[in-house]
This record gives structure tokens, C-alpha cells and sequence, in this order.
């Protein structure tokens, strides 16, 4: 089921897997106790797209401690690094389909003011979306090869019009000039056709049919009720349109549409939400992703019969970034786990054996010595199930109690997930056992679950991060009066609000840029989300004619009741938090005299991508919860 973008671009990636076992007989290894700068020696890599001849696959990573684009040969071998930022993080997107050129996106300092640029042979780039203040993004090539797609909000701040551009001069055409507040969503392979989706709210979305031939735009997906319906791909014949929908059903499924004739059936529907379905270049394959329980489920069919086509048995982890080479012979894709960072794969879909291209675990951590996790659900205060993930550190194994953290993702309506997270490790690896809650108001366990938060924020879904305790302390190992909360983003937000509304609940909070004030927040989104603004008003509250409720809901009204220790990491050109909501809290508190740390970076947005700065902020939170939590305290007295 799709999330919301507002706050969605920190989500804690959690690992699900199982508990360690230790036989009592034998006596405990020594630990290593690892650094952040240990743990951030891993690199991390995504994005996939094979070179015209196939025997190359371009690739994003932080090798260098900022992310540039490389080239991760096919039969074995080192990256070669083809960009070389050392500020602004770049983004591969996808090689020109005739030769060694490609296209790749980037901002300034994390501002998400996307442009997509050209990368020649010789090393020298070309910006094609020049201009100031816009933001572009690359989307799709056309099926001939001789354009591609890119949109862009340069004529309106609200709006992304799409253009068609030309490789060899890279001149543009508009393609679609979009004045509704539609999103892209799928191009026909001969161009005619253009699938648009229309945001109403975050469970109810509209698909439209634009033809460009006679200019006309028509709704697909015409209901009642709340229906989200969401375009896939289009048939690579161009008579039919692949969607998922959650029509009269808990979970989203895949569904194809005829053109001519209008006709529906259903595709694919498993008992989880489809989360994406595409083609091969040829038509052959159709890919199609399905969230199990927070984990990819990755399912290949020859299109035209449906029939599955056999994967090799792969390690129990997340699959990302699937991609078909263009002859159809090879899959490259991304495979990661709670010990295992993502390592880029390929595989023959002829029955062939997996590959390992790379290994992105740094050399200094041995991933004995990392945890595997486990899917844990618990009943919440009304008896709702509620799943979240746990990492358990070694040190249970010498007894004793532990302190703990109730890790809250992004959002609202992000998802703790399957993959490896160095910085969660990092933390269990020093002795604190970690539980990515997934609350109600996530994504992936059904929209009865996914909109148990509407209207609830800092209430509902706190009261679940509460009820976790209970979970924790029934391990029997963790210390009932040294369990904190920390999130980024909307988890930065509910870390706040724990400390505001449910103050003796925790014993320090760990907040990453999270809104304190939700009429600020909601009245300064950026422009660029014009099309999903009445969709959060809705969701969260509209602050016109909400203000008052939103007041109640935002712990800058109410820093007051705060008393327990809190540590703010924020970034200086965050579009969606604005620095000052971090500023406004942390006076306050320090005001109040309530200890507070606070942690600013110059050159960093919604999200840390510098190494440098990941360093910085990660010890930070380690030495703050050293502090403040880790040592026995009665929780009352503070």
C-alpha cells in the first residue's frame, strides 16, 4: 500500500529473521564492541540498470563517503566510480540504450531540488533541466531509444509537466503540460498513451487515461467509497493497463484494464499488498513485488501465460532495485539482511546459479558478531495486533537487564522493514535492544491497519509505542525503568509527542528532525506537493480550519510537561521540517531547564547522506543514551 511522501524519507530499515540461541554449557565469546566509523565503512549502493551490451550495471554508492555513481562489472570485478561529487550526493538513474552515457540526478545539500544531467564519455556532464529553484526527475526512456522522459515543475512550482527529450541534441518537447495535479505514472510504448494518477486522499487515488493524439483525458477508475487505485505498466502490445487496487479487499492486487473494450481482470492477488508490477524491455517477463510481512516477496511470469518462472532459493532478506537486461537473459537485483548490507546480484532466468557482485559489509565487523531479528507482534492497549521487529543484543547472554529503544519509523504511513540497518546494529552491538515497532497507521498489514491513525496522530499510534513496553519487558531481560523512544522524521515527531503527552512513559528521547509544530509544518510543505496537500490536511488536519486540534497534537504547545532528557539532530536545508521546529523545542527545553542536546548540520536535508555527518550524528545518540539511559536509574525520580 503506498505511503505518503511528506515524511517518508527516513524509515528505520529493520531485519526479520531469528533469535539467537546461546548453549548454556558454553561459555560467552568476548564481544566486540564496534565504532560508528566501523559500521559506516559499509557501503551502501542502489539503483540498477545494465549497460547496452550488458556487461556492466550502473549503480549509486557512498564508497567514497558521498554518493556517486559506478559501474559494477557483470563478470566480477571492483567498481570503477564514473562521478566524482565531494558535497552533493549523485544519483544514477539509467545508461543511454546505444551507448556509454548516462543519466543521473542531484541537489544542493539535500535541499530535494532535483536536476537530471547527462553524463558524457569523456567524464564532462551536461545539466538538461537547467534553472533555478526547480525540481526535475528522470522517468522513463522511450521504447525506440531515441528520447526519454523527464518531468519538471520549472512553468509551475505546484505541478511537474512532462517532457519528451531527444538524445542526440537533447532538445525538448512538452509532452504533457499538467495543470490538474496529476503524477506520471506510465508511458505506452508507442507514446500515445499516458496513465496519471490523481491523489484524493491517502486511501482514495484516481487513474486517468491521457491520449495525446486527440488530447483527451478520461478516469479509469471511476468508484465510491475510498479506493486506492494506483497504474503499474502498460501492456508492451499497448491494449491493456496494469494496475493494483484495493477494491473490496483488505490488501492491494494487481489487476489489468483493457482499453477498448474496458474490461477487468484480476492478475495477482496474493494475501499482501502488490507494492509494483513491470516488464521486461521485450515484453517477455512481468515482475511483480508483494510486501510479505515487511519483506519482499519477488515473483518473475512469462507475461503472456502467467506461468511462474522458476528463482533461484535466495538467504532470507529484503529484494530491491529488480532489473531485467534488455535481452532478457539476466536479472540484477539487491539482496540484504539483518547482517548483510545490500549487495548487488545478478542471475541467469534460465536456471542459472546466483551471483554476488559485491561485498558492502565493511571488513573491520565480523556478522557473527552482528543479531538477527525476529518479527514480534504484541496486543496494544484495545487488543490490535500490532507487528514490529527485534534485535536482541548478545549481552542477554550474561544476564542482567538491559535498556532498550522503541525505534518509530517515518511516515505517517511509513514501514520497518526487512535490511540491514548499521546504525541499529550499531546500538544493539553496545548493548540496547531495539524494537522497530511498525504502529498502527503502517503501511503493509492491510488499510483497515494503514488508516487506524487518521486523525489520531500522537494519540493512537503513541498509545501502541507505549503498549511495546510491556513486550520488551517481558523478554525478561530488558530494564523496565530504561526504555527509550527515538524515530526520524514522523518517528522524530512521535518521539516527541511520548516525551510531551505520555511524560513518565519514557527515559530519554531521541528525536531526528520531527515536527514539533504541526501547523508550521503543514502550512510550509513544499510546493511540489500541491497535488498531495488536500490529502494530508485530511489525514492530519487542515491548518486553516484546524488549527486549534493541530495545536493540541504539536509538543511545541506543550514542552511543559516534558521532563526527560532529549538529544535533536536536525539538518540546516530540510524541505519538509523546517530547522526552526527543531530550534523553537530545543530553546524551550532549555529554557525549562530539561536536558537537551541539540546536533545541527550545514549541508544536509530531511535525511543524513554525508558520512562525515552519519559519524557525527550517530555517536552522538549512542554517547546521549550512554548517558542518559544506559545506567540503572529509578525512572520516577526524574
Amino acid at each position: 500500500m503506498p505511503t505518503m511522501p511528506f515524511l517518508r524519507a527516513y524509515s528505520a530499515r529493520a531485519a526479520v529473521v531469528l533469535l539467537l540461541a546461546t548453549s548454556a554449557a558454553a561459555a560467552p565469546k568476548p564481544l566486540p564492541q564496534y565504532t560508528i566509523e566501523d559500521f559506516l565503512a559499509t557501503t551502501n549502493m542502489n539503483g540498477a540498470d545494465f549497460s547496452p551490451d550488458g556487461t556492466k550495471i550502473l549503480v549509486s554508492s557512498d564508497a567514497t563517503g558521498v554518493f556517486n555513481a559506478y559501474t559494477v562489472p557483470v563478470a566480477g570485478g571492483a567498481p570503477v566510480q564514473m562521478t566524482t561529487s565531494t558535497t552533493n550526493a549523485v544519483f544514477a538513474r539509467a545508461f543511454f540504450p546505444f551507448d556509454d552515457r548516462f543519466l543521473y540526478t542531484s541537489d544542493q545539500g539535500g535541499n530535494e531540488l532535483n536536476h537530471v544531467y547527462v553524463q558524457m564519455p569523456d567524464g564532462t556532464s551536461k545539466d538538461i533541466t537547467p534553472g533555478a529553484q526547480l525540481k526535475a526527475e528522470f522517468v522513463s526512456w522511450a521504447h525506440d531509444g531515441k528520447s526519454f522522459f523527464v518531468t519538471t515543475n520549472e512553468r509551475d512550482k505546484r505541478f511537474f509537466d512532462l517532457y519528451e527529450v531527444e538524445c542526440k541534441r537533447f532538445g525538448r518537447t512538452l509532452a504533457f503540460q499538467n495543470d490538474e495535479g496529476y503524477d506520471v505514472a506510465a508511458i505506452s510504448r508507442d507514446k500515445r498513451w499516458l496513465a496519471l494518477g490523481k491523489t484524493i486522499t491517502r486511501d482514495d487515488a484516481n487513474v486517468y487515461l491521457y491520449d495525446r493524439r486527440a488530447k483527451t483525458t478520461v478516469l479509469l477508475t471511476e468508484h465510491e467509497g475510498d479506493q486506492n487505485w494506483q497504474a503499474q505498466e502498460f501492456s508492451a502490445d499497448g491494449q491493456s493497463l496494469y494496475l493494483t487496487t484495493d477494491q473490496d479487499n483488505e490488501f492491494a492486487y494487481l489487476v489489468r484494464r483493457d482499453l477498448k473494450t474496458a474490461q477487468r481482470e484480476t492478475v495477482l492477488k496474493p494475501d499482501w499488498d502488490v507494492q509494483y508490477a513491470n516488464f521486461s524491455k521485450s515484453g517477455r517477463y512481468l515482475v511483480v513485488g508483494v510486501n510479505a510481512d515487511a519483506r519482499t516477496d519477488l515473483r518473475v511470469f512469462e507475461a503472456a501465460s502467467m506461468t511462474a518462472v522458476p528463482l533461484p532459493k535466495l538467504p532470507a532478506g529484503d529484494i530491491t532495485s529488480v532489473r531485467i537486461s534488455d535481452d532478457d537473459k539476466q536479472m540484477a537485483f539487491y539482496l540484504n539482511g539483518s547482517r548483510s548490507p545490500s549487495n548487488l546480484h545478478v542471475c541467469a532466468l534460465d536456471g542459472g546459479a546466483v551471483k554476488q557482485l559485491t561485498q558492502n559489509l565493511s571488513p573491520k565487523i565480523d556478522p557473527e558478531v552482528l543479531v538477527e531479528a525476529e518479527v514480534v507482534r504484541f496486543k496494544s492497549y484495545d487488543g490490535l495486533q500490532v507487528p514490529g521487529i527485534l534485535y536482541k543484543p548478545h549481552q542477554m547472554a550474561n544476564g542482567g537487564k538491559l535498556p532498550a529503544l522503541v525505534n518509530v519509523h517515518g511516515g505517517p504511513g511509513g514501514q520497518s522493514r526487512v535490511g540491514y540497518s548499521g546504525f541499529v546494529q550499531y546500538l544493539v552491538n553496545h548493548g540496547y535492544m531495539v524494537y522497530s515497532i511498525n504502529n498502527r497507521g503502517s503501511s503493509g498489514y492491510g488499510k483497515s491497519f494503514y488508516q487506524g491513525d487518521d486523525r489520531k496522530h500522537g494519540r493512537a499510534d503513541l498509545d501502541d509505542c507505549v503498549a511495546s513496553k510491556q513486550m520488551l519487558i517481558a523478554t525478561g531481560a530488558v530494564d523496565p525503568n530504561r526504555i527509550g523512544i527515538m524515530g526520524g522524521s514522523y518517528g522524530g515527531y512521535m518521539t516527541l509527542a511520548a516525551l510531551a503527552f505520555r511524560p513518565q512513559e519514557f527515559t530519554i528521547g531521541v528525536d531526528l528532525f520531527g515536527v514539533a509544530n504541526w501547523v508550521r509544518t503543514l502550512e510550509s510543505i513544499p510546493s511540489w506537493w500541491e497535488s498531495e496537500r488536500k490529502a494530508l490536511y485530511k489525514e492530519i488536519g487542515d491548518p486553516t480550519t484546524d488549527a486549534e486540534y493541530l495545536k493540541s497534537i504539536s509538543p511545541l504547545f506543550h514542552t511543559a510537561s516534558i521532563r526527560r532528557p532529549l538529544l535533536v539532530l536536525q539538518g540546516k536545508n530540510d524541505p519538509r521540517v523546517l530547522k526552526v521546529e527543531s530550534d523553537e523545542i530545543v530553546a524551550k527545553l532549555q529554557a525549562a531547564g530539561v536536558p537537551v542536546q541539540y546536533v545541527t548540520f550545514d549541508d544536509e536535508g530531511h535525511g543524513f547522506r554525508a558520512k562525515k555527518n552519519q559519524i557525527t550524528g550517530y555517536k552522538a545518540v549512542l554517547d546521549f543514551c550512554d548517558k542518559y539511559l544506559a545506567a540503572p536509574t529509578d525512572a520516577g525520580s526524574r
